[in-house]
């Protein structure tokens, strides 16, 4: 059963500036804050176990004696070191502090560039195993994919540590990440200790500590940082499925609600060998009902041609003409490249907001003849009101869609800066160099 912490004062053997050991006989290595000193605590002498000269002191974000509340529990920062990778030859520090709690033992925080993380060592290992192509681990059925391996050297420390080391003293280090948690594993030649850590805001941590003033600012994307778009991709993509569903609800019972009505058909054929008038007028077909709109479909056997329909669609008893022509053209043949073909032997125009009433449509074909050779085009016209038209259907469901590829696009962007800093991009990079 753990019991209550029992706070030692002490002095340094190499200064004798006092020393405080809180973590009792949890403790085996303290640096003296004066001189720097790593004594061992072990040792009721206080041995010296490495002494330094004109080192550069690192003054910790969050001071050493400083207790804050995180994860339900109180916490109190007694240990603190710098460690630093090395990667194509940039130095890459980062800082650890070390907490503990006399009932739960000892937890972590880290903090690179204004990113921190809670971390706890496991006890169970995880599972070997590939997650998208990538090394990767298993942990309580969550994958963690392999994101950074580097030897690791600790380049400063304060306060105290339930681990005997020495400054200098490298262990080679592996994170896997599944935002906003991660795995390490450090390995040296006769160990191996895994952890799982948990991102943090900055803000959170001056707020559990009570610290003055505000965190530094997070600079760049960290390894394990959630993506402030992936959540939002996958909320903004709910939503546009649901508004998606509405309006295909829609343009159904709109498409079910239209009579799509044939008033009128007839087969024509046109030749320019031919003389005379060319344009001519249908019989007189009848809208009925309500005001709506009128499809004129044209359907033809053109064979590597085209051919100009116009078209005038106009209300026997007012006069009131609708006017519109369409081109029509299709060609197909073998090239190179294979098969090819261009354009279609059918055409449509929708006719908005005609009134009902009796009408007839006047026709004018026409068609190219400069080459010297005759023409000829067989055509049917066809005639149906109130039909359904769904392009401003199609038109909102393609706006709809803007707002979550855009999300999505920005997450894309995130993850990819993310990897970028990653060991497993520089290898495959490294690879590319080398071939």
């Amino acid at each position: 059963m753990s019991t209550a912490p029992q706070v030692r004062s002490l002095n340094c053997t190499n200064c004798g500036a006092p020393l405080t050991i809180r973590a009792g006989g949890h403790t085996l290595t303290v640096v003296c804050a004066r001189c720097l000193t790593l004594l061992d605590a072990r040792d009721p002498a206080l041995g010296v176990l490495q002494t330094f000269q004109d080192r550069q002191k690192v003054e910790p974000l969050i001071p050493l004696g400083t207790r804050g509340e995180l994860r339900g529990a109180t916490w109190e920062v007694i240990g603190f070191q710098v460690r630093r990778i090395v990667v194509e030859c940039v130095p890459y520090d980062w800082s650890e502090y070390l907490l503990y709690n006399p009932f739960k033992g000892f937890r972590y925080l880290t903090e690179y560039n204004g990113h921190w993380n809670f971390v706890a060592t496991l006890r169970a290992l995880p599972e070997e195993t590939v997650a998208r192509g990538r090394r990767a681990v298993r942990y309580l059925g969550r994958a963690y994919a392999q994101f950074q391996s580097a030897s690791a050297r600790t380049i400063f420390v304060l306060g105290e540590f339930p681990w005997q080391f020495r400054v200098g003293e490298a262990v080679y280090v592996s994170d896997y990440i599944a935002p906003p948690q991660a795995l390490s594993v450090e390995r040296t030649h006769n160990e191996e200790a895994w952890s799982l850590g948990e991102y943090l805001p900055g803000g959170e941590v001056w707020k559990a500590f009570k610290l003055p003033g505000a965190c530094p600012p997070a600079r760049g994307i960290y390894s394990n940082q959630p993506s402030p778009h992936g959540s939002n991709a996958r909320s903004v993509w709910a939503v546009c499925l649901a508004l998606v569903v509405m309006l295909a609800a829609m343009m159904f019972l709109f498409s079910v609600g239209t009579l799509q009505e044939e008033v009128f058909q007839s087969s024509y054929t046109f030749s320019t060998a031919s003389k005379g008038e060319t344009s001519f007028v249908t019989p007189v077909f009848e809208l009925k009902g309500r005001m709506s709109n009128v499809e004129v479909k044209v359907d033809t056997d053109l064979e590597n041609d085209w051919a100009y329909l116009s078209f005038t669609l106009i209300n026997e008893q007012s006069g009131q003409g609708f006017d519109f022509g369409r081109e029509i053209g299709y060609y197909h043949g073998v090239d190179s490249d294979g098969s090819w073909s261009e354009g279609g032997r059918d055409d449509r125009v929708l006719v908005p907001s005609v009134p009902p009433g009796r009408y007839y449509l006047r026709v004018e074909p026409d068609m190219n003849d400069e080459d010297g050779r005759a023409h000829s085009v067989r055509y049917q016209v066809k005639v149906r009101r109130d039909v359904p038209y769904n392009l401003f259907f199609w038109i909102a469901g393609l706006l709809l869609l803007v707002p979550p590829i855009f999300v999505s696009l920005r997450a894309a962007g995130f993850e990819k800066a993310r990897w970028e800093e990653s060991s497993y991009v520089t290898e495959m990079r490294s690879g590319g160099e080398d071939e």
